[in-house]
């Protein structure tokens, strides 16, 4: 009985040390990183810190252009393998765009429908995005509000602000004044793991 127990044991320890954990970060430009070479990208960025602490595998599932209901049609494709991990970086194109706040906050509610089927155990950090100010006052709220609307919704671990210290900084930023240079980049994958760190942990 305690043979059984122990060898148990061992081959629960030796599961936990060599398991990968996936992580999946399903977003737009910013995720892909625009203009700049993928391993730039906070994405690789992260994969390149978190390698130091234990078995990670990061996806770089960005696409330059997409919309919230670009990423829902394309989320599916993601999970046929086991993702561990959900970063849920979408809707800057929609707010751009001056989209329905409602239409973009079904289709992100829908990825996280999906990724909770596919994984009652999953992580999801919402990515909280902005738009700027000539949206329109009321837009802008009603924009900003679906993300921390999302993640007490979904009991959902949030990103006040993907593009904290980086958004509307020139030295941040790509010529175009909206996409991240690689300087600003570190600063997404600073941002990310200032929330995923304590969530890995856990």
């Amino acid at each position: 009985m305690l043979k059984s127990c122990c060898l148990h044991i061992y081959f629960f320890l030796c599961f936990s040390l060599t398991a990968e954990t996936t992580i999946l970060c399903l977003g737009d430009s910013l995720t892909a990183g625009y203009g700049l070479n993928k391993e730039q990208a906070y994405p690789a960025l992260l994969s390149e810190e978190l390698s130091k602490h234990g078995k990670f595998k990061v996806i770089n599932a960005g696409v330059s252009g997409n919309t919230s209901a670009g990423g829902l049609r394309r989320v599916d494709w993601y999970f046929k393998n086991k993702t561990d991990v959900l970063i849920l970086a979408l809707g800057a194109n929609d707010g751009l765009r001056g989209l329905d706040t409602k239409a973009t906050k079904e289709n992100l509610q829908k990825i996280i429908t999906k990724s909770k089927a596919h994984n009652s155990e999953i992580i999801i950090l919402i990515a909280g995005m902005q738009v700027p100010p000539n949206m329109g006052k009321d837009y802008a709220k009603a924009f900003e509000n679906i993300f921390p609307e999302l993640a007490k919704e979904n009991d959902c671990l949030l990103i006040p602000f993907l593009l904290e210290n980086v958004g509307g900084v020139a030295k941040m930023n790509l010529p175009d004044g909206i996409h991240p240079n690689a300087k600003g980049q570190q600063k997404l994958a600073e941002n990310v793991l200032q929330v995923l760190n304590p969530a890995l942990k856990k």
